[in-house]
């Protein structure tokens, strides 16, 4: 039996998201005040915030843009020496941007991109949120206290990026960065991948590459939010609703990851999904899940259908380009 490489355990979770968008006053409605996240600073065009149970100080980054859209993604390092080793072998691969001071809450930090174009930046040093008395739990263990505000989503959960070369973003995010593949949807007897669900910690995923049908660069499908149960996902349903906040798909059952689901769009454009359920993966010889056309369907356990502007509609908007054939998938 062949020697197996030793696994990378450089990265440790996903960190913190930037999303772009045109309507930044709006956009800080809807996360503060209809997901109930909490807002911790703001400057020169851009707000961050986290949500009750995020350890870190901010977790999502809205920064004012012409369009709607995903600006950095960071990933934290196991360890100081783990963000050198990812540095150094990131610029080898030619796919290093140098490094920063680090953003809000962040210290030394390395950019880079996925061969797509996506920006990634990867740091060790966090601030962890400090409580003030009107945000501190009576529990020790907890960041801070149930806002009892809108959602009250906990945490931020993953990403799903679109991209023309699914293959090559999935090797960049294995090979590179060290993360474990979890599910993949493979097409035409297995000659095209749709999808690969990928994750550096025992989430399930905490990223997404799948197939952009309209050929676009460096795009995002959606950002996910966590809530500790499906009820909470009904209770969003019923939120959003009385906030006139368009419902796309959901609730409902994805097949892959099991997860519980509510999609909609936050007021600048993006997609965004309230998510729940789900299952963790502690086996180091977990083996990948594979689906094909038939084991497929439409991407759903139960429930209806997920709409045509599921697999057509992502961001920044092409509402000119021509979906390339393809079939039916649900970029979960």
């Amino acid at each position: 039996m062949p020697e197996q490489a030793e696994p990378l355990h450089d990265i440790a979770h996903l960190g913190a998201v930037e999303l772009l968008t045109p309507k930044p006053a709006e956009s800080l409605w809807f996360f503060r005040d209809v997901l109930g996240m909490e807002l911790v600073h703001e400057d020169r065009g851009s707000v961050w915030l986290r949500g009750y149970g995020d350890y870190a100080a901010a977790t999502l980054k809205l920064t004012e843009a012409l369009a709607p859209g995903v600006g950095t993604i960071a990933w934290r390092a196991t360890s100081p020496q783990a963000l050198q080793r990812r540095a150094k072998a990131l610029t080898e691969a030619g796919l290093g941007d140098g490094w920063t001071n680090g953003d809000y809450g962040r210290g030394p930090s390395f950019r880079c991109r996925d061969p797509e174009g996506h920006r990634i930046e990867l740091y060790y040093e966090e601030q962890r949120y400090q409580p003030t008395p009107a945000t501190q739990s009576k529990l020790k263990n907890q960041p801070s206290r149930y806002p009892a505000r809108g959602v009250g989503v906990r945490r931020i959960d993953h990403v799903a990026l679109l991209c023309k070369d699914v293959p090559a973003n999935r090797a960049f995010a294995a090979d590179l960065l060290g993360m474990s593949l979890r599910e993949q949807v493979l097409y035409n007897d297995g000659k095209t991948e749709i999808g690969s669900w990928l994750s550096p910690s025992p989430v399930h995923h905490e990223v997404a590459y799948v197939l952009d049908v309209k050929r676009g660069n460096a795009r995002l499908h959606h950002f996910s939010l966590w809530v500790d149960e499906r009820e909470d996902v009904l209770r969003a349903a019923d939120i959003l609703s009385e906030n006139g906040i368009f419902i796309e798909a959901g609730p409902a059952k994805h097949n892959n990851s099991q997860g519980f689901y509510l999609y909609s769009y936050e007021p600048g454009g993006n997609r965004v999904e309230i998510y729940a359920g789900s299952f963790l993966v502690f086996a180091p010889d977990f083996e990948v899940v594979r689906w094909n056309e038939a084991e497929r369907g439409t991407g759903v356990y139960w429930g209806g259908a997920l709409p045509a502007s599921f697999l057509q509609y992502a961001t920044p908007d092409l509402p000119n380009a021509e979906a390339t054939p393809a079939p039916a998938f649900d970029p979960r």
